[in-house]
């Protein structure tokens, strides 16, 4: 069989005015809420009324010290913690310029081991929020005044 040089031309248009268009999706739906990975339904299935025969198993393996069973089974009861409340004196903040005050008690709480620096970034965070909403509420409290004198 013979191919013509126009006979390849017309196929990659064709071919190409087949596949995706820049932009255009697929899926524009996209995959269903609550749609579950099929390998996952396919482990569950397979370990249907088996988890009590098989969470045994590791209790049994971690008593007589496989240290990796050992680990799985600490991991459960007692999982990595990855937050826990924390106390320590702070005056309110009323105003923007609270703040430095509020900061000063983060830097005393960190400096005498009552939170990790960690911690005192995160309440900072919140800190910093909260000063940055009154700030704006104060803007918008002098910004009605004027327009309230100007009217």
């Amino acid at each position: 069989m013979i191919v013509s040089p126009e006979s390849t031309a017309s196929k990659t248009e064709a071919e190409r005015s087949s596949r995706f268009k820049p932009g255009q999706s697929g899926n524009p739906a996209g995959k269903a809420k609550g749609t579950r990975n099929r390998a996952t339904l396919a482990l569950e299935v397979l370990l249907d009324g088996q988890a009590e025969i098989l969470t045994q198993k590791a209790i049994d393996l971690a008593l007589t010290g496989d240290i990796a069973a050992l680990r799985l089974c600490l991991d459960r009861i007692l999982p990595a913690r990855k937050d826990r409340p924390v106390s320590f004196e702070m005056q309110p903040i009323t105003t923007a310029a609270d703040a430095k005050e509020a900061s000063a008690a983060l830097l005393v709480a960190v400096s005498t081991g009552n939170l990790t620096p960690s911690e005192a970034a995160e309440i900072g965070k919140l800190v910093d929020g909260y000063v940055k909403s009154i700030e704006i509420t104060e803007v918008l409290a002098r910004l009605d005044r004027l327009e309230g004198t100007k009217a």
